[in-house]
Parts: structure tokens; sequence; C-alpha cells
């Protein structure tokens, strides 16, 4: 039997974050991770197995935009989820589709980063 080198493995994907650059590797993307089989995620997300779990853990890292398409984490300062995933380029640009809680929030955002 030929021994397994770590060479030999597929690399792993990575998710990269477009608004911050968080980047780690992933192990699914979807709605239904394998290793979880009785959780079904609301949005496709790139998951990762959690590494502190023996059980059938797993942490969400991110999705795409439902506007742009962007890969974005799950950060407050990198997207929001309403129905949808959104990353704040979109929501800013979009603001007057969101509801009042959603333009209220935005702007609690944008005073403390001035």
């Amino acid at each position: 039997m030929a021994e397994t080198h770590e060479k030999d493995k597929p690399a792993k994907d990575v998710f990269v974050c477009e608004n911050c650059n968080f980047s780690v590797s992933f192990d699914y993307f979807g709605r239904k991770p394998p290793f979880a089989r009785s959780y079904v995620l609301m949005e496709e997300a790139y998951v990762m197995k959690d590494p502190f779990s023996e059980e059938r853990g797993f942490i969400t890292l991110g999705s795409s935009c439902n506007i742009c398409r962007a890969k974005v984490c799950l950060s407050q300062n990198c997207s929001l989820f309403y129905t949808k995933r959104f990353c704040l380029r979109c929501v800013k640009k979009n603001l007057k589709e969101f509801p009042a809680e959603i333009k209220e929030e935005m702007t609690k955002k944008s005073t403390k980063s001035d």
C-alpha cells in the first residue's frame, strides 16, 4: 500500500472576503453541510468544520452578496443578512430599498466611523 504524503493531498479551497481580505480554508459551500446533516442554512454559505468540536459542529465564514456577488465574511463591518446576504457597499448604494431599521443601523455605523 502506497504511503500518502502531505503533498499528495488535494489543496483546500480558500474563502477570501473581498471587503476585509479575511481568508481561511473552507470545507463546504452550500446550504446543507454533509458533516452537519441536521442543519439547513438560510443561504448558500462557505463553512468549515469546527476544529474545536468533536461533534458535527461547523463555523459559517461568509457568503456572496445578493446584488454584486462579491464574497463577504459575516463581520458587521463587511455584510448584513436581511432575508439575503448583502455587502455593506451595496447596502449603502441601495439604502432606500431597505426598511427603516437597516437605515438606522447604517446611520449609526457611519457616525461611529467618522
